[in-house]
């Protein structure tokens, strides 16, 4: 099964629980919503008060990524705020397990997303713990990037290394996705599809009927 995530930090945030409930109307499966610090990566970005603010917007799956340095602190409080699927970085986190394991215990689904330069082999042993892979195909901190060629290879790599251990891992990919590219993504292996100005930049409903359109076919 193929989902859009829709990347709420492209959104008109003067009108942002408006466009949350259009993507709901639109189709959108997920919402994604990048949390940044400002040390993991250069920018500042959505924070707790604004994810519980918009929950009531959508019962849609709130996809809340985790762009923050030891994540591990605050995931009851992003449980507690709404958030139904927590991915956090392998390289922000000096113990990936315990928070993995932090997750889980909070009865939310888990991932762990990996910069476009990172190894796949820091997956080996967490792999079966996980519900999702985050592959980023550009470089974190800022939306509208263009797609980085070389992770095409690497989407392909992980579906292998799902699809050889008997396991069921979502794989997500995020950046510089659009329109021109999702179905190459898909067929490289990719199942869940964040997107950010090519669903908010332009009609939004007709950008999502779009994406859902080839990811369907």
């Amino acid at each position: 099964m193929n989902y859009l995530s829709p990347s709420i930090l492209s959104a008109d945030f003067s009108r942002l629980g408006e466009q949350v409930k259009a993507l709901d109307q639109a189709g959108a499966q997920y919402v994604h919503i990048d949390v940044m610090d400002g040390s993991f990566v250069p920018s500042i970005s959505l924070g707790l008060p604004v994810i519980s603010s918009i929950r009531p917007c959508t019962e849609r799956i709130f996809d809340v990524h985790l762009m923050i340095e030891e994540p591990g602190r605050y995931v009851k409080e992003f449980a507690m705020a709404g958030a139904d699927l927590i991915t956090v970085h392998a390289e922000a986190c000096r113990h990936l397990d315990r928070t993995v394991t932090a997750v889980r215990e909070l009865g939310k689904k888990v991932g762990v997303a990996l910069n476009p330069a990172t190894d796949l082999s820091c997956l080996n042993y967490i792999l079966p713990e996980l519900d999702m892979v985050l592959l980023m195909t550009v470089n974190p901190g800022f939306g509208g990037q263009k797609f980085i060629p070389y992770t095409m290879e690497k989407i392909r790599a992980l579906r292998r290394m799902v699809e050889r251990r008997g396991l069921s891992t979502d794989i997500e990919v995020d950046g510089g996705v659009t329109l021109q590219n999702v179905e190459e993504v898909l067929l490289a292996g990719a199942n869940v599809i964040v997107a950010g100005s090519a669903v908010f930049q332009g009609n939004l409903a007709e950008n999502v009927s779009a994406f859902l359109e080839k990811m369907w076919r």
